[in-house]
């Protein structure tokens, strides 16, 4: 074989090989690009696009979260209700008594109480602020106070 014999083999291989990674590219870029008739520059700017968009909405959402994380705090999240009877030897209350605490995650919120009998019953209210009240509690209000704080958590 002559040399020019040689140098055309070696010239359609380097040929036969740009080709087939011509091709090969070409799949790869209309994999990426999803669509046929649609350039490169095309698809880079609709990815930009939506890159923005999801940046905007992750913001927005981080937002939106923390202002729900904000109210959350404020809701009632434990809640406790001890039934007892305050007329403990005579049998008039009948275990119909009862103190509810209602608090949130800061430990604000309210205990309502009623003493019940057979001829009236009493609510009363007491404001609490962190698991604490300026009014007395009785050991029932205490007691439903704790149990509210443990439910919280």
């Amino acid at each position: 074989m002559v040399l020019n014999d040689y140098i055309l083999i070696g010239a359609l291989a380097v040929a036969l090989i740009s080709l087939l990674w011509a091709i090969r590219l070409e799949i790869k870029l209309r994999k990426i690009l999803g669509q046929k008739g649609t350039n490169l520059d095309e698809a880079i700017i609709s990815m930009k696009k939506d890159t923005e968009h999801l940046k905007n909405f992750a913001r927005k959402s981080a937002e939106n979260f923390g202002v729900i994380s904000k109210k959350l705090r404020k809701t009632i999240s434990g809640v406790e209700t001890i039934r007892f009877n305050p007329f403990k030897g005579t049998g008039a209350g009948n275990n119909q008594s009862f103190a509810t605490a209602f608090v949130n995650e800061d430990g604000d919120g309210a205990i309502v109480s009623s003493l019940y009998s057979r001829e009236h019953v009493s609510i009363f209210s007491k404001p609490i602020k962190n698991m604490k009240s300026e009014y007395e509690l009785t050991a029932e209000e205490k007691e439903a106070l704790q149990k509210a704080k443990e439910s919280i958590k």
